[in-house]
């Protein structure tokens, strides 16, 4: 059974306010805010069977519209990057708000990060709505997007629905910043997945080539301590992990990409998803970034794992087709996220 119960709302100073629900199965339990879809707080067990917040989050509504570090709300309408803020469908042509490196990065400065989404509940999570005009940010067609959390045992799931009336791309995710042990940083983290594909980059994150990952500096195919990534060459112009993994085409079916683990807390969370790529982010930005207690943030002190369709995909259709989304269609994106503890 999963208790949900309303908290106090925050106020929005652009107007208005902001809902915020929690959500408790018993073994997990999530704070869940309207605005961005955003998850503030996720508890789970250690190896003693002790609850603790696991991702990184504000304290109020001012702290989550001053950062820039979509602390574990949902990116969109487009996550990752479009190159140059550029794409055309057949011979229409679209400008995007450019916002970081000449590119759109995570739908642009106003993306689904800063909506405040319509929230209700389900007899087992959440379920929030948004409609995103027609030119949102650049983007065409009225976009309508329904989000779903939902507990089930030891598992988060979060199920993205999303249509529009005119053809675009959309790729929608979850950004949390997960720090299994509570400490300043995870670098004493594990992170092993089974992926054994990655996209090289230029200099401003745009996908060049698929990559093998098979004994290269990026195979994480046994558990790797982030640590030992930083200064390794292929992670010195990103600071650190900041790569898009490939999984195979799977007729959209759940696949396991991998597990990041802690030693120290015991707790371990391991990703399934049916979307074809997962960007590990190990916040190598993050630095400066108001948390909770007005805590100041530091690098590497958390680890985005964020399943996506490929980055840049209108410009990029060699790579995995194109992420459109035409009438008539629907975009469903499914993530669960087991967590363990041992």
């Amino acid at each position: 059974m999963v208790r949900i119960r309303a908290l106090e709302p925050w106020t929005d100073p652009r107007g208005g306010q902001i809902e915020r629900v929690l959500m408790d199965n018993g073994t997990l339990a999530v704070e869940v805010l309207s605005l961005g879809g955003i998850i503030r707080s996720l508890w789970a067990p250690d190896k003693e069977g002790e609850r603790a917040n696991i991702v990184l989050g504000c304290d109020s509504a001012e702290d989550y519209l001053t950062q820039q570090a979509h602390l574990g709300a949902i990116a969109g309408r487009f996550v990752n990057r479009i190159a140059k803020g550029q794409f055309s469908v057949a011979d229409q042509h679209y400008q995007l708000d450019v916002n970081q490196a000449g590119n759109c990065l995570h739908g642009g400065h106003e993306g689904f990060h800063r909506k405040n989404w319509q929230l209700g509940t389900l007899p087992d999570g959440v379920r929030l709505s948004l409609r995103s005009p027609d030119g949102d940010m650049g983007f065409p067609g009225n976009c309508n997007i329904q989000l779903d959390y939902r507990l089930v045992g030891n598992n988060l799931y979060v199920e993205i629905l999303a249509s529009t009336d005119k053809t675009c791309p959309i790729s929608l995710s979850q950004h949390s910043y997960f720090n299994l042990d509570a400490s300043e940083t995870t670098l004493n983290h594990q992170l092993q997945t089974y992926a054994e594909q990655y996209l090289s980059m230029d200099e401003t994150g745009i996908p060049t080539a698929i990559c093998d990952s098979k004994g290269s500096t990026l195979d994480l195919s046994i558990p790797t301590q982030l640590q030992s990534l930083i200064g390794q060459e292929e992670f010195t112009s990103t600071k650190g992990i900041d790569h898009c993994y490939l999984l195979p085409q799977s007729e959209s079916k759940l696949q396991r990409f991998g597990t990041l683990s802690s030693p120290l807390s015991g707790r371990s969370l391991t990703l399934y998803t049916n979307q074809p790529g997962v960007q590990v982010y190990g916040a190598n930005y993050l630095q400066g970034t108001i948390g909770k207690n007005q805590q100041v943030l530091k690098q590497y002190q958390g680890l985005c794992l964020e399943p996506q369709q490929i980055p840049d995909a209108p410009n990029q259709t060699q790579i995995a087709g194109s992420a459109l989304i035409a009438p008539g269609e629907i975009y469903h994106h499914i993530s669960r996220y087991q967590f363990e503890s041992e």
